[in-house]
């Protein structure tokens, strides 16, 4: 998954994803040996500068705000891109 643009407290930044699993839909039929719930999916990041540089300056200024952004941008390239 390549780089995406993002902001972090509005200031232009890239992401670099380092580890994603998409998750997958649980089961809920047949024996209950075989079912399982839901598992959401799993990611992790890196911010960087718009130079691609590690930033952690920039990392020490994410808020929740910022991470919930984040994670719909990657959920969206991941979609794209599959």
């Amino acid at each position: 998954m390549p780089c995406i643009e993002a902001t972090v407290q509005g200031i232009p930044c890239l992401v670099k994803v380092t580890h994603f699993s998409p998750g997958r839909p649980g089961r809920y039929y047949g024996p209950a040996e075989d079912c399982y719930p839901d598992e959401d999916p799993e990611f992790s990041y890196d911010i960087l500068d718009r130079r691609g540089r590690p930033a952690p300056w920039l990392e020490r200024k994410v808020t929740d705000t910022d991470r919930e952004r984040i994670g719909e941008l990657i959920l969206e390239a991941a979609a794209e891109t599959a």
